[in-house]
């Protein structure tokens, strides 16, 4: 499916000292991450939001992406219409989609109270943006004649009604619009929780038409939760669709933070049920960090294990852009890198997974190729010395290369293996780490 790189992170603009000038920050680091073989960009949402400083997760104006002298100036905290445009067309050029953030659940920033006459309570609900597109009033939100019931709320942020026909044909024609207009390839939806699955599908079975040629949009769901609660949110949001959406794998993130940070943690739990990865691939979008867990609850130790897990197995898997950029984890020309990771994914990590061997310590898993991808073997090693197993893989008298690995302070590289004629020999892997090998 390719591998998707989440291309910002909380406060990014002020941190870099690029306030207004994100999409054009980006726009420079193209060719770099087209090179590291990325296909996807998820860009933060890009509409004019309550407040000029704000990463677009309370938004105020779905049609202002920077042209419109409202909520502090005209451009958004990461750049101009003009600027997001260029950054779209360019990423097209190099082969990398781009997907837009949906935050359809609340809105802010509203230019005026009005009382809620079924409620008689006093809100800000009046919303008369400067695109002049999607007005908003007390009959646009929760609680309105339409509906009563709201899912999960976002502070006092007032909730969309998408049960109201004016606001859903309005966030359906704005979904279109992103793509048939803007560019956009695909959507994040924001917190899935809080509205009905039915509001996704029906963006997701859209066909859009652009320069002529009719496209259906990529679709990832944050329903972060429990592996039930993001099964019956797919179940409920995918039933009868003919363009199914995904969803982040946070069951999974949880485990991988436990390997990189839990002294003790027995790799026998990897390969367990409950997470996407296992049992749902198809639609498991697999990440180590995003924007929200890196601030709530960070991966401290060891992060490239968890990297190397989810760059050799199924799913979609998402790099963090502060892991690989800022903390320099993407280690270009290194095999001991998220790069040489992604590299490997899209070159080798096909076909079906098979776990070969798993003890508390040793964990070695084969892909059995598919289409171009030739198939790897990865070896995950959690004791202090490096350690391996003859496991016996599906490629007899075969010789394999190691082509991406790291340990804990320790250099030494894999050395090349041959297998006989059964398929068995043995793999080994440097301590607290990891080795990814791929037959010659």
């Amino acid at each position: 499916m390719g591998v998707m790189l989440q291309a910002f992170y909380w406060n990014c603009p002020a941190d870099e000292g690029r306030e207004g000038k994100w999409w054009s920050y980006i726009n420079f680091k193209l060719p770099e991450i087209a090179q590291a073989g990325f296909t996807s960009l998820w860009l933060p949402p890009a509409n004019k939001a309550a407040e000029w400083n704000s990463m677009g997760y309370d938004p105020y104006d779905y049609y202002d992406l920077g042209e419109f002298n409202q909520k502090g100036g005209v451009q958004t905290w990461f750049g101009t219409k003009t600027d997001l445009l260029a950054l779209i067309k360019s990423a097209h050029t190099m082969n990398l989609q781009v997907y837009a953030d949906l935050v359809f659940n609340h809105n802010s920033g509203a230019d005026g109270q009005e009382v809620n006459p079924l409620t008689n309570q006093m809100r800000w609900t009046k919303f008369t943006p400067a695109s002049g597109k999607f007005p908003r009033d007390w009959t646009c939100f929760h609680p309105c004649a339409y509906e009563s019931w709201d899912g999960t709320t976002f502070g006092d942020m007032p909730d969309l009604c998408h049960r109201n026909p004016a606001v859903y044909s309005a966030l359906i024609a704005y979904a279109r619009w992103l793509l048939e207009e803007i560019g956009f390839d695909g959507y994040r939806f924001d917190m899935v929780k809080g509205y009905g699955g039915w509001m996704v599908r029906s963006i997701m079975e859209m066909w859009m038409l652009r320069n002529n040629a009719g496209l259906k949009p990529y679709g990832v769901g944050e329903c972060w939760d429990s592996e039930r609660t993001i099964y019956e949110w797919l179940d409920e949001t995918n039933i009868w669709s003919d363009n199914p959406v995904g969803a982040f794998d946070f069951p999974l993130r949880w485990r991988l933070q436990s390997l990189c940070d839990d002294y003790g943690f027995s790799l026998r739990n990897l390969p367990a049920p409950g997470v996407l990865l296992w049992d749902r691939p198809m639609q498991a979008v697999t990440f180590v960090e995003n924007h929200d867990v890196a601030r709530s609850s960070p991966i401290v130790n060891d992060k490239l294990l968890a990297y190397a897990f989810i760059l050799t197995h199924e799913g979609y898997p998402c790099v963090f852009w502060q892991d690989y950029f800022n903390y320099n984890l993407g280690q270009p020309g290194n095999p001991s890198g998220i790069e040489a990771l992604v590299h490997a994914h899209e070159h080798y990590a096909g076909g079906a997974t098979q776990v070969l061997y798993v003890d508390d310590n040793l964990y070695v898993m084969q892909r059995s190729g598919a289409g171009q991808q030739s198939g790897l073997v990865f070896i995950l090693n959690n004791n202090a010395t490096w350690a391996g197993v003859a496991v016996k893989t599906q490629w007899n008298n075969t010789s394999f290369k190691p082509v991406a690995w790291r340990g804990n302070a320790d250099t030494g590289i894999p050395q090349d293996k041959w297998t006989d004629g059964y398929g068995t020999t043995d793999f080994w892997a440097p301590p607290r780490g990891y080795a990814v090998y791929i037959p010659n």
